[in-house]
């Protein structure tokens, strides 16, 4: 869980010393999560960042802040399923609606990809393959679903089988899609993590997949880590939610992201859970036609951004909101 401190006010020094300590415990915090926690404006909370990133107690990153050094360390599982819980939700929700009925398809590990699993238990007739014990767990009762498990060693940080024996239960196995998480996602590197061993396994998971998904929340974006699982060009997909108003470095990184080829698929959770039901499987797949694998595309034909029905979009205000909102409407026109 992410460790914090309920005040129902707190002076500048005493609200950045909270702020600290909830990076400190949890290695990477949201913004909308430390303004919650002190109880002020995201706007106070990203000026007590700035404050605390000046005397080189923490770094910033696109809508949040984690310990100092540059590359962000893995926060473990506790502390990772209580962060961007609505924006995992919502792009669970979109990513389930990109799978068909008798699909065979390989799900990664992460806490994204758990909510994932959740909604592919519904799913008739599906076989998925995964490392991870907690997507297994949520697919166990599952009547129609058929769950395969690769062998390896239980990795306890985050649930997931890895090490060679992960790894060559994959060899020979071809699936249509690719779903993984990670730790940060750059139009650069494309999505990378922190642990050496998770990433060869996902890369594992890439070469077994005809297709590959990426689903990150918009505090991954413009965020990279230490081990490359898989590059921009391989990734088919993004399935992120809408970044918040402030955030225009996150909506930059999804340009660059679609300039590459990435098709964009955004499901809107910046306002919270408001969207309550997922976007139906049928009217997603007709907004968003999935093509075939990117590195069989014939060059030229320039990249495109889509978007799916967004889940609870809250109208922007304000001069720079309504700027933000245009670029985004631009992307989505391409």
């Amino acid at each position: 869980m992410v460790v914090g401190v309920t005040v129902s006010f707190v002076f500048a020094a005493e609200r950045r010393q909270l702020i600290l300590e909830m990076v400190r415990a949890n290695g990477a915090v949201s913004l909308r999560e430390l303004a919650r926690v002190v109880q002020t404006s995201e706007v106070t909370v990203r000026r007590d960042v700035r404050a605390l990133e000046a005397e080189g107690l923490l770094d910033r990153r696109h809508g949040g802040a984690v310990l100092p050094g540059g590359f962000t360390r893995e926060s473990g599982f506790p502390q990772k399923s209580h962060l961007a819980t609505a924006e995992k939700t919502a792009i669970a929700d979109l990513a389930a609606s990109l799978v068909e009925e008798g699909e065979a398809i390989v799900v990664g590990a992460g806490t994204t990809t758990q909510e994932l699993a959740r909604r592919l238990a519904r799913v008739p007739g599906l076989t998925v393959v995964t490392n991870s014990l907690l997507v297994a767990q949520a697919l166990a009762h599952a009547n129609r679903v058929e769950v395969v498990m690769t062998g390896g060693t239980l990795r306890g940080s985050n649930y997931a089988l890895v090490g060679s024996g992960a790894e060559q239960s994959l060899q020979g196995l071809r699936v249509s899609k690719a779903f993984l998480s990670g730790s940060g996602l750059t139009a650069e590197r494309g999505l990378s993590t922190s642990n050496m061993l998770s990433a060869s396994v996902d890369r594992a998971l890439v070469q077994a997949a005809a297709e590959v998904v990426v689903l990150a929340d918009h505090t991954k974006l413009g965020t990279d880590t230490m081990f490359q699982t898989v590059p921009t060009d391989v990734i088919t997909r993004l399935v992120t939610d809408d970044p918040p108003g402030h955030d225009d470095r996150a909506v930059t990184e999804l340009q660059a992201l679609a300039d590459q080829g990435v098709q964009i698929s955004v499901a809107g959770a910046s306002g919270g859970a408001t969207g309550g039901d997922p976007v139906p499987a049928r009217q997603s797949r007709r907004d968003m036609p999935l093509p075939g694998p990117r590195r069989n595309q014939v060059h030229g034909t320039g990249p495109q951004l889509r978007t799916a029905t967004v889940l609870g979009e809250q109208p922007p205000t304000g001069e720079r909101e309504r700027e933000r909102a245009a670029r985004v409407a631009d992307l989505r026109r391409r």
